[in-house]
Protein backbone atom coordinates (compact mmCIF):
# COMPACT_ATOMS: atom_id res chain seq x y z
CA UNK A 1 0.00 0.00 0.00
CA UNK A 2 1.04 3.58 -0.83
CA UNK A 3 0.99 6.03 2.08
CA UNK A 4 1.92 9.04 1.96
CA UNK A 5 1.79 12.50 4.57
CA UNK A 6 0.86 15.80 4.06
CA UNK A 7 1.79 18.43 6.11
CA UNK A 8 0.31 22.10 5.77
CA UNK A 9 1.54 24.31 8.44
CA UNK A 10 0.63 27.63 9.07
CA UNK A 11 0.95 30.21 11.58
CA UNK A 12 -2.22 28.98 14.39
CA UNK A 13 -2.24 25.61 13.18
CA UNK A 14 -0.51 21.96 11.86
CA UNK A 15 -2.91 19.85 9.15
CA UNK A 16 -1.84 16.38 8.67
CA UNK A 17 -3.41 14.26 5.50
CA UNK A 18 -2.87 10.47 5.19
CA UNK A 19 -3.19 8.91 2.03
CA UNK A 20 -3.65 5.40 1.29
CA UNK A 21 -3.22 4.96 -2.47
CA UNK A 22 -4.02 8.52 -2.99
CA UNK A 23 -6.92 8.46 -1.18
CA UNK A 24 -7.58 10.47 2.20
CA UNK A 25 -8.23 8.55 5.22
CA UNK A 26 -7.09 10.68 8.04
CA UNK A 27 -7.08 14.58 8.95
CA UNK A 28 -5.28 15.67 12.33
CA UNK A 29 -5.26 19.45 13.24
CA UNK A 30 -2.80 20.37 15.86
CA UNK A 31 -3.33 23.92 17.10
CA UNK A 32 0.30 25.24 17.93
CA UNK A 33 -1.16 26.34 21.55
CA UNK A 34 -2.09 23.24 21.91
CA UNK A 35 -1.04 22.02 26.03
CA UNK A 36 -3.44 19.20 26.53
CA UNK A 37 -2.62 16.47 23.86
CA UNK A 38 -2.49 12.78 24.68
CA UNK A 39 0.22 11.21 26.22
CA UNK A 40 1.77 14.47 28.25
CA UNK A 41 2.74 13.83 31.65
CA UNK A 42 1.50 17.02 34.55
CA UNK A 43 2.00 17.23 38.10
CA UNK A 44 -1.33 18.02 39.25
CA UNK A 45 -3.27 18.40 42.36
CA UNK A 46 -6.08 16.39 44.03
CA UNK A 47 -8.65 19.62 44.13
CA UNK A 48 -11.89 17.37 44.94
CA UNK A 49 -12.59 13.79 45.44
CA UNK A 50 -15.82 12.68 44.84
CA UNK A 51 -16.70 9.08 46.67
CA UNK A 52 -20.10 8.79 45.54
CA UNK A 53 -18.09 8.42 41.57
CA UNK A 54 -14.88 6.96 43.26
CA UNK A 55 -13.03 9.07 41.02
CA UNK A 56 -11.48 12.39 41.83
CA UNK A 57 -10.83 16.09 40.30
CA UNK A 58 -7.18 16.88 39.44
CA UNK A 59 -6.07 20.63 38.77
CA UNK A 60 -3.27 19.96 35.82
CA UNK A 61 -3.80 23.84 34.66
CA UNK A 62 -6.76 23.45 32.68
CA UNK A 63 -9.86 25.73 32.82
CA UNK A 64 -11.57 23.10 33.85
CA UNK A 65 -10.34 20.16 36.62
CA UNK A 66 -9.07 16.76 34.76
CA UNK A 67 -11.27 13.87 35.68
CA UNK A 68 -9.51 10.70 37.41
CA UNK A 69 -11.23 7.85 38.38
CA UNK A 70 -10.30 5.21 40.57
CA UNK A 71 -10.20 1.87 37.49
CA UNK A 72 -7.36 5.01 35.56
CA UNK A 73 -4.95 4.80 39.16
CA UNK A 74 -3.48 2.00 38.15
CA UNK A 75 -2.47 -0.75 40.40
CA UNK A 76 1.09 0.92 41.20
CA UNK A 77 -0.09 4.19 42.47
CA UNK A 78 1.19 4.14 45.60
CA UNK A 79 4.70 3.50 44.48
CA UNK A 80 4.04 5.94 42.25
CA UNK A 81 3.26 8.68 44.87
CA UNK A 82 5.96 7.47 46.63
CA UNK A 83 8.14 8.00 44.16
CA UNK A 84 6.89 11.22 42.97
CA UNK A 85 7.42 12.66 47.02
CA UNK A 86 11.33 11.67 46.55
CA UNK A 87 11.42 13.28 43.12
CA UNK A 88 10.11 16.62 43.90
CA UNK A 89 12.66 16.31 47.04
CA UNK A 90 15.20 15.92 44.63
CA UNK A 91 16.14 12.18 46.07
CA UNK A 92 15.75 9.96 43.19
CA UNK A 93 19.06 10.41 42.11
CA UNK A 94 21.00 8.62 44.81
CA UNK A 95 17.49 6.23 44.24
CA UNK A 96 18.05 4.19 40.91
CA UNK A 97 14.53 2.53 39.74
CA UNK A 98 15.94 -1.18 40.20
CA UNK A 99 16.52 -0.63 43.77
CA UNK A 100 13.60 1.46 44.76
CA UNK A 101 11.16 -0.54 47.33
CA UNK A 102 7.73 -0.76 45.19
CA UNK A 103 4.69 -0.50 47.68
CA UNK A 104 1.38 -2.91 47.45
CA UNK A 105 -0.57 -2.98 44.74
CA UNK A 106 -4.22 -1.38 45.42
CA UNK A 107 -7.34 -3.70 45.13
CA UNK A 108 -9.70 -3.34 42.41
CA UNK A 109 -12.56 -3.01 44.08
CA UNK A 110 -10.76 -0.53 46.24
CA UNK A 111 -11.77 2.92 46.96
CA UNK A 112 -10.26 6.29 46.03
CA UNK A 113 -10.43 7.79 49.22
CA UNK A 114 -7.89 5.15 50.65
CA UNK A 115 -5.40 6.28 48.09
CA UNK A 116 -5.72 9.83 47.69
CA UNK A 117 -6.67 13.15 49.57
CA UNK A 118 -7.13 16.95 48.65
CA UNK A 119 -4.71 19.10 48.35
CA UNK A 120 -2.28 15.82 47.02
CA UNK A 121 0.38 16.45 44.67
CA UNK A 122 0.21 13.45 41.81
CA UNK A 123 1.70 12.46 38.94
CA UNK A 124 -0.70 12.51 36.31
CA UNK A 125 -1.01 11.58 32.33
CA UNK A 126 -3.65 12.80 29.72
CA UNK A 127 -5.70 9.82 28.45
CA UNK A 128 -8.45 12.06 26.39
CA UNK A 129 -7.74 15.83 25.26
CA UNK A 130 -10.62 18.11 26.57
CA UNK A 131 -13.82 17.68 24.35
CA UNK A 132 -16.38 20.16 24.21
CA UNK A 133 -17.30 21.37 27.65
CA UNK A 134 -15.39 18.44 29.64
CA UNK A 135 -11.90 18.80 30.90
CA UNK A 136 -9.20 15.82 29.81
CA UNK A 137 -9.30 12.44 31.37
CA UNK A 138 -6.37 11.61 33.03
CA UNK A 139 -4.57 8.16 34.24
CA UNK A 140 -1.82 7.89 37.19
CA UNK A 141 -0.32 4.40 34.87
CA UNK A 142 2.02 6.32 33.47
CA UNK A 143 3.49 5.02 30.22
CA UNK A 144 6.40 6.21 27.74
CA UNK A 145 5.62 5.20 24.44
CA UNK A 146 9.16 4.65 21.74
CA UNK A 147 9.27 3.18 18.25
CA UNK A 148 9.37 -0.60 19.34
CA UNK A 149 8.11 -0.63 23.14
CA UNK A 150 6.33 1.01 25.63
CA UNK A 151 7.80 1.59 28.86
CA UNK A 152 5.60 1.10 32.52
CA UNK A 153 7.19 2.08 35.19
CA UNK A 154 7.06 0.23 39.08
CA UNK A 155 6.02 -3.16 36.76
CA UNK A 156 8.03 -6.04 35.70
CA UNK A 157 5.61 -7.55 33.52
CA UNK A 158 6.35 -7.92 29.84
CA UNK A 159 3.53 -7.81 27.20
CA UNK A 160 3.31 -8.21 23.08
CA UNK A 161 0.91 -6.67 20.78
CA UNK A 162 -2.09 -9.00 20.01
CA UNK A 163 -1.72 -7.86 16.83
CA UNK A 164 1.72 -10.26 16.48
CA UNK A 165 -0.19 -13.42 15.79
CA UNK A 166 3.00 -15.78 15.50
CA UNK A 167 3.86 -17.58 18.75
CA UNK A 168 7.31 -18.38 18.11
CA UNK A 169 8.00 -14.81 17.59
CA UNK A 170 6.01 -13.10 20.76
CA UNK A 171 8.53 -15.93 22.79
CA UNK A 172 11.36 -14.62 20.89
CA UNK A 173 10.56 -10.86 21.33
CA UNK A 174 9.92 -11.55 25.21
CA UNK A 175 12.79 -13.21 26.02
CA UNK A 176 15.01 -10.72 24.36
CA UNK A 177 13.56 -7.67 26.26
CA UNK A 178 13.66 -10.34 29.25
CA UNK A 179 17.43 -9.98 28.74
CA UNK A 180 17.74 -5.61 28.37
CA UNK A 181 15.32 -5.16 30.93
CA UNK A 182 16.22 -3.17 34.21
CA UNK A 183 14.23 -4.35 37.43
CA UNK A 184 10.65 -2.24 37.92
CA UNK A 185 10.15 -1.12 34.90
CA UNK A 186 7.45 -3.35 32.62
CA UNK A 187 7.37 -3.37 28.86
CA UNK A 188 4.51 -3.64 26.20
CA UNK A 189 6.25 -4.47 22.82
CA UNK A 190 4.69 -3.26 19.88
CA UNK A 191 3.57 -4.64 16.61
CA UNK A 192 6.09 -2.87 14.78
CA UNK A 193 9.11 -4.54 16.70
CA UNK A 194 7.90 -7.65 14.79
CA UNK A 195 11.65 -8.96 13.33
CA UNK A 196 13.55 -6.47 15.02
CA UNK A 197 17.18 -7.42 16.70
CA UNK A 198 17.90 -6.97 19.97
CA UNK A 199 20.13 -4.22 19.59
CA UNK A 200 17.11 -1.97 17.84
CA UNK A 201 15.13 -3.01 20.64
CA UNK A 202 17.52 -2.21 23.22
CA UNK A 203 17.95 1.33 21.94
CA UNK A 204 14.52 2.07 21.92
CA UNK A 205 14.50 1.27 25.57
CA UNK A 206 17.37 3.08 26.90
CA UNK A 207 16.20 5.97 25.35
CA UNK A 208 12.66 5.40 27.21
CA UNK A 209 14.61 5.16 30.37
CA UNK A 210 16.79 7.90 29.89
CA UNK A 211 12.77 9.86 29.28
CA UNK A 212 11.73 8.58 32.61
CA UNK A 213 14.98 10.00 34.73
CA UNK A 214 14.64 13.47 33.06
CA UNK A 215 11.01 13.28 34.24
CA UNK A 216 12.21 12.81 37.54
CA UNK A 217 14.63 15.75 37.58
CA UNK A 218 12.11 18.28 36.37
CA UNK A 219 10.12 16.92 39.31
CA UNK A 220 13.02 18.16 41.88
CA UNK A 221 11.34 21.64 43.48
CA UNK A 222 8.10 21.42 40.93
CA UNK A 223 4.90 22.99 42.23
CA UNK A 224 1.37 21.20 40.69
CA UNK A 225 -0.25 22.32 38.44
CA UNK A 226 2.74 21.93 36.27
CA UNK A 227 3.52 20.12 32.53
CA UNK A 228 6.65 17.59 33.28
CA UNK A 229 6.41 15.57 29.94
CA UNK A 230 5.41 16.74 26.80
CA UNK A 231 4.61 14.03 24.05
CA UNK A 232 5.82 14.19 20.75
CA UNK A 233 3.69 16.74 18.53
CA UNK A 234 0.75 14.93 16.30
CA UNK A 235 3.44 14.80 13.07
CA UNK A 236 6.10 12.94 14.86
CA UNK A 237 3.78 10.72 16.88
CA UNK A 238 2.11 9.74 13.67
CA UNK A 239 5.55 8.90 12.10
CA UNK A 240 6.38 6.61 15.08
CA UNK A 241 3.02 4.58 14.85
CA UNK A 242 2.69 4.89 11.25
CA UNK A 243 5.99 4.28 9.78
CA UNK A 244 6.42 1.42 8.22
CA UNK A 245 8.47 0.38 4.57
CA UNK A 246 5.17 0.97 2.89
CA UNK A 247 5.15 4.76 3.93
CA UNK A 248 6.57 6.52 0.83
CA UNK A 249 6.24 9.95 0.79
CA UNK A 250 6.58 12.64 3.58
CA UNK A 251 5.51 16.27 2.03
CA UNK A 252 5.60 19.38 4.60
CA UNK A 253 5.74 23.50 3.41
CA UNK A 254 7.25 24.74 6.37
CA UNK A 255 11.35 24.47 6.79
CA UNK A 256 11.52 24.48 10.12
CA UNK A 257 9.08 21.15 10.63
CA UNK A 258 10.82 19.65 8.09
CA UNK A 259 13.78 19.55 9.83
CA UNK A 260 12.47 18.15 12.76
CA UNK A 261 11.03 15.87 10.62
CA UNK A 262 14.02 14.98 9.11
CA UNK A 263 15.72 14.75 12.43
CA UNK A 264 13.36 11.84 13.57
CA UNK A 265 13.24 10.23 10.73
CA UNK A 266 17.08 10.04 10.83
CA UNK A 267 17.00 8.52 14.67
CA UNK A 268 15.36 5.33 13.77
CA UNK A 269 15.06 4.84 9.66
CA UNK A 270 18.28 6.58 8.67
CA UNK A 271 17.89 4.58 4.95
CA UNK A 272 14.66 6.68 4.37
CA UNK A 273 15.15 9.91 4.92
CA UNK A 274 14.88 10.43 1.36
CA UNK A 275 11.61 10.46 1.51
CA UNK A 276 10.43 13.52 3.62
CA UNK A 277 10.57 16.21 1.04
CA UNK A 278 10.39 20.14 1.27
CA UNK A 279 7.57 21.93 -0.56
CA UNK A 280 8.32 24.62 -2.08
CA UNK A 281 5.69 25.54 -5.19
CA UNK A 282 3.37 28.42 -5.33
CA UNK A 283 0.50 26.55 -5.11
CA UNK A 284 -1.13 25.61 -1.50
CA UNK A 285 0.42 21.84 -0.76
CA UNK A 286 -3.32 20.24 0.09
CA UNK A 287 -4.46 21.85 -3.62
CA UNK A 288 -1.20 20.53 -5.27
CA UNK A 289 -1.80 16.92 -3.79
CA UNK A 290 -5.91 17.20 -4.07
CA UNK A 291 -6.26 16.63 -0.38
CA UNK A 292 -9.01 20.20 -0.24
CA UNK A 293 -11.07 18.40 -2.95
CA UNK A 294 -11.13 15.29 -1.23
CA UNK A 295 -11.81 17.07 2.59
CA UNK A 296 -14.87 19.18 0.77
CA UNK A 297 -16.13 15.72 -0.93
CA UNK A 298 -15.46 13.73 2.56
CA UNK A 299 -17.18 16.06 5.34
CA UNK A 300 -20.77 17.21 5.95
CA UNK A 301 -23.96 15.68 6.79
CA UNK A 302 -24.12 13.49 2.78
CA UNK A 303 -21.28 11.79 1.35
CA UNK A 304 -21.41 10.81 -1.60
CA UNK A 305 -20.04 7.49 -3.10
CA UNK A 306 -19.20 7.24 -6.77
CA UNK A 307 -21.44 4.79 -8.02
CA UNK A 308 -24.18 6.84 -6.91
CA UNK A 309 -24.64 5.28 -3.24
CA UNK A 310 -24.77 8.09 -0.61
CA UNK A 311 -24.50 8.23 3.34
CA UNK A 312 -26.63 10.41 5.91
CA UNK A 313 -24.39 11.33 8.98
CA UNK A 314 -26.01 12.44 11.86
CA UNK A 315 -24.15 13.55 15.32
CA UNK A 316 -26.39 13.30 18.51
CA UNK A 317 -25.24 14.17 22.09
CA UNK A 318 -24.91 10.40 23.06
CA UNK A 319 -23.89 8.48 19.64
CA UNK A 320 -23.86 9.35 15.79
CA UNK A 321 -25.88 7.45 13.08
CA UNK A 322 -25.16 6.71 9.68
CA UNK A 323 -27.65 5.84 7.40
CA UNK A 324 -26.82 4.14 4.10
CA UNK A 325 -29.14 5.05 0.68
CA UNK A 326 -28.74 3.06 -2.73
CA UNK A 327 -29.31 6.52 -4.53
CA UNK A 328 -29.35 6.04 -8.20
CA UNK A 329 -27.55 2.80 -7.42
CA UNK A 330 -29.64 -0.18 -8.78
CA UNK A 331 -29.06 -2.52 -11.31
CA UNK A 332 -31.74 -3.84 -13.56
CA UNK A 333 -30.70 -7.45 -13.87
CA UNK A 334 -29.92 -7.99 -10.09
CA UNK A 335 -32.50 -8.71 -7.63
CA UNK A 336 -33.29 -6.80 -4.34
CA UNK A 337 -31.44 -8.91 -2.26
CA UNK A 338 -28.14 -8.86 -4.71
CA UNK A 339 -28.49 -5.20 -5.14
CA UNK A 340 -29.04 -4.52 -1.22
CA UNK A 341 -25.75 -6.82 -0.62
CA UNK A 342 -23.47 -4.77 -3.34
CA UNK A 343 -24.81 -1.75 -1.71
CA UNK A 344 -23.90 -2.69 1.60
CA UNK A 345 -20.50 -3.58 0.77
CA UNK A 346 -19.20 -0.60 -0.62
CA UNK A 347 -20.65 1.76 1.86
CA UNK A 348 -19.05 -0.46 4.59
CA UNK A 349 -16.02 0.49 3.14
CA UNK A 350 -16.67 4.09 2.68
CA UNK A 351 -18.02 4.14 6.36
CA UNK A 352 -14.68 2.64 7.83
CA UNK A 353 -12.75 5.42 5.93
CA UNK A 354 -14.76 8.03 7.51
CA UNK A 355 -14.52 6.92 10.82
CA UNK A 356 -11.30 7.18 10.84
CA UNK A 357 -10.73 10.45 8.85
CA UNK A 358 -13.44 12.27 11.21
CA UNK A 359 -11.95 10.51 14.46
CA UNK A 360 -15.39 9.57 15.47
CA UNK A 361 -15.88 7.91 18.94
CA UNK A 362 -18.23 6.33 21.06
CA UNK A 363 -21.24 4.52 20.07
CA UNK A 364 -21.26 4.42 16.24
CA UNK A 365 -24.98 2.74 14.74
CA UNK A 366 -25.30 2.42 10.79
CA UNK A 367 -28.43 1.80 9.25
CA UNK A 368 -27.63 -0.77 6.27
CA UNK A 369 -30.22 -1.65 3.42
CA UNK A 370 -32.39 -4.56 5.11
CA UNK A 371 -31.14 -7.74 3.55
CA UNK A 372 -32.91 -11.05 4.38
CA UNK A 373 -30.35 -13.83 4.03
CA UNK A 374 -28.44 -14.30 6.85
CA UNK A 375 -25.32 -15.40 4.54
CA UNK A 376 -25.48 -11.89 3.42
CA UNK A 377 -25.80 -10.10 6.77
CA UNK A 378 -22.92 -12.62 7.55
CA UNK A 379 -20.91 -11.29 4.72
CA UNK A 380 -21.69 -7.79 5.71
CA UNK A 381 -20.47 -8.57 9.04
CA UNK A 382 -16.97 -10.10 7.87
CA UNK A 383 -16.88 -7.06 5.28
CA UNK A 384 -17.16 -3.93 8.12
CA UNK A 385 -14.90 -6.20 10.33
CA UNK A 386 -11.69 -6.39 7.53
CA UNK A 387 -12.25 -2.93 6.96
CA UNK A 388 -11.75 -1.67 10.38
CA UNK A 389 -8.91 -3.80 10.66
CA UNK A 390 -6.57 -1.05 9.63
CA UNK A 391 -8.64 1.45 12.16
CA UNK A 392 -5.55 2.04 14.89
CA UNK A 393 -8.15 3.08 17.33
CA UNK A 394 -9.52 0.52 19.76
CA UNK A 395 -12.98 -0.50 18.77
CA UNK A 396 -15.60 -3.52 18.65
CA UNK A 397 -18.32 -4.52 16.18
CA UNK A 398 -21.70 -6.31 16.36
CA UNK A 399 -23.05 -8.50 14.20
CA UNK A 400 -26.27 -6.83 12.28
CA UNK A 401 -29.54 -7.10 14.49
CA UNK A 402 -32.40 -7.81 13.38
CA UNK A 403 -33.72 -4.83 12.31
CA UNK A 404 -30.08 -4.31 9.69
CA UNK A 405 -28.95 -2.36 12.10
CA UNK A 406 -24.96 -2.70 13.14
CA UNK A 407 -23.40 -0.95 16.21
CA UNK A 408 -19.64 -0.32 16.36
CA UNK A 409 -18.19 1.10 19.86
CA UNK A 410 -14.83 3.18 18.76
CA UNK A 411 -12.03 4.82 21.19
CA UNK A 412 -12.20 8.40 21.54
CA UNK A 413 -9.64 10.34 22.91
CA UNK A 414 -9.54 14.03 21.09
CA UNK A 415 -12.36 16.00 19.56
CA UNK A 416 -13.67 14.64 16.90
CA UNK A 417 -12.76 16.24 13.35
CA UNK A 418 -15.10 18.29 11.67
CA UNK A 419 -14.62 20.44 8.59
CA UNK A 420 -17.42 22.52 7.83
CA UNK A 421 -17.86 22.66 3.99
CA UNK A 422 -21.07 24.75 3.48
CA UNK A 423 -19.16 27.90 3.03
CA UNK A 424 -21.02 31.12 3.49
CA UNK A 425 -21.24 33.53 -0.03
CA UNK A 426 -17.99 35.58 0.42
CA UNK A 427 -19.80 37.69 -2.52
CA UNK A 428 -23.17 38.44 -0.65
CA UNK A 429 -22.62 37.81 2.99
CA UNK A 430 -25.45 35.27 3.37
CA UNK A 431 -27.84 38.37 2.16
CA UNK A 432 -28.53 37.03 -1.01
CA UNK A 433 -27.55 40.43 -2.52
CA UNK A 434 -24.52 41.49 -3.85
CA UNK A 435 -22.23 45.10 -4.47
CA UNK A 436 -22.50 45.82 -8.07
CA UNK A 437 -19.50 43.31 -9.87
CA UNK A 438 -18.82 46.60 -12.27
CA UNK A 439 -17.04 48.65 -9.04
CA UNK A 440 -15.20 44.97 -7.78
CA UNK A 441 -11.93 45.69 -8.81
CA UNK A 442 -12.04 49.64 -7.74
CA UNK A 443 -12.90 47.70 -4.16
CA UNK A 444 -9.93 45.99 -4.20
CA UNK A 445 -7.75 49.03 -5.50
CA UNK A 446 -9.57 50.67 -2.31
CA UNK A 447 -8.63 48.48 0.36
CA UNK A 448 -4.86 48.56 -1.16
CA UNK A 449 -4.83 51.80 -1.23
CA UNK A 450 -5.34 52.09 2.79
CA UNK A 451 -3.39 48.74 3.17
CA UNK A 452 -0.15 50.73 2.05
CA UNK A 453 -0.68 54.38 2.76
CA UNK A 454 -2.68 54.20 5.88
CA UNK A 455 -1.40 50.58 7.30
CA UNK A 456 2.41 50.71 5.55
CA UNK A 457 2.05 47.40 4.71
CA UNK A 458 4.96 46.11 2.69
CA UNK A 459 5.53 42.85 0.23
CA UNK A 460 1.62 42.24 -0.02
CA UNK A 461 0.09 39.55 -1.59
CA UNK A 462 -3.53 39.54 -3.54
CA UNK A 463 -5.04 36.10 -3.63
CA UNK A 464 -8.21 35.87 -5.48
CA UNK A 465 -10.54 33.66 -8.01
CA UNK A 466 -8.10 32.55 -11.36
CA UNK A 467 -10.65 34.74 -13.78
CA UNK A 468 -9.85 37.69 -11.41
CA UNK A 469 -6.40 36.75 -11.23
CA UNK A 470 -6.55 36.96 -15.08
CA UNK A 471 -8.26 39.70 -15.68
CA UNK A 472 -5.55 41.21 -13.15
CA UNK A 473 -2.40 40.15 -14.80
CA UNK A 474 -2.91 39.46 -18.45
CA UNK A 475 -2.87 41.99 -21.45
CA UNK A 476 -0.65 43.92 -22.78
CA UNK A 477 -0.60 46.23 -19.85
CA UNK A 478 -2.62 44.43 -17.16
CA UNK A 479 -4.08 46.59 -13.69
CA UNK A 480 -1.22 44.68 -11.78
CA UNK A 481 1.22 47.41 -13.67
CA UNK A 482 -1.04 49.98 -13.28
CA UNK A 483 -1.25 49.80 -9.59
CA UNK A 484 2.75 48.77 -9.15
CA UNK A 485 3.42 52.31 -11.33
CA UNK A 486 0.76 54.28 -8.92
CA UNK A 487 2.15 53.21 -5.72
CA UNK A 488 5.46 52.02 -6.51
CA UNK A 489 5.08 48.53 -4.81
CA UNK A 490 5.35 45.47 -6.35
CA UNK A 491 1.76 43.47 -5.67
CA UNK A 492 1.70 39.71 -5.24
CA UNK A 493 -1.43 38.31 -6.99
CA UNK A 494 -1.60 34.91 -6.79
CA UNK A 495 -5.16 32.05 -7.75
CA UNK A 496 -6.78 30.06 -5.69
CA UNK A 497 -8.95 27.43 -7.18
CA UNK A 498 -10.57 27.67 -3.71
CA UNK A 499 -12.20 31.22 -3.45
CA UNK A 500 -15.33 32.00 -5.22
CA UNK A 501 -15.75 34.73 -8.23
CA UNK A 502 -15.54 37.86 -5.69
CA UNK A 503 -13.59 36.18 -3.13
CA UNK A 504 -10.43 37.58 -2.41
CA UNK A 505 -8.13 37.99 0.51
CA UNK A 506 -4.76 40.16 1.48
CA UNK A 507 -1.72 39.15 2.92
CA UNK A 508 0.77 40.13 4.59
CA UNK A 509 5.00 39.35 4.15
CA UNK A 510 4.17 36.47 6.90
CA UNK A 511 1.59 35.10 4.73
CA UNK A 512 -0.73 36.11 7.54
CA UNK A 513 -4.27 36.93 6.02
CA UNK A 514 -4.98 41.04 6.46
CA UNK A 515 -8.34 41.11 7.87
CA UNK A 516 -10.26 44.26 7.09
Amino acid sequence: MNKELIINSDSTEVVIALLEDKELVELHREKKNNDYSVGDIYLGKVKKIISGLNAAFVDVGYERDAFLHYLDLGSQVNSLNKYTKLAMGGKTKALPMENFITEEEIEKSGKITNVLSSNQPILVQIAKEPISTKGPRITSDISLAGRYLVLVPFSNRISVSQKIKNTDEKNRLKRLVQSIKPNNFGVIIRTVAEGKMVAELDSDLKDLIAKWYRLAEKLNGAAPPKMILGELNRTSAMLRDLFNESFNNVHVNDPVLYEEINDYVKTFAPDKTDIVKLYKSKAPIFEHFGVEKQIKSSFGKIVSIKSGTYLIIEHTEALHVIDVNSGQRIKSENNQETNALEVNLEAAKEIARQLRLRDMGGIIVIDFIDMTNPANRRKLFEQMREEMKKDRAKHNILPPSKFGLVQITRQRVRTETNVEILEKCPACGGSGEIKPSIIFIDEIENNLRYLIYEQNEKNLTLKVHPYIYAYLTKGLFPMRWKWIFKYKKWIKIKPSLSYHFLQYKFYNKNNDEIKL
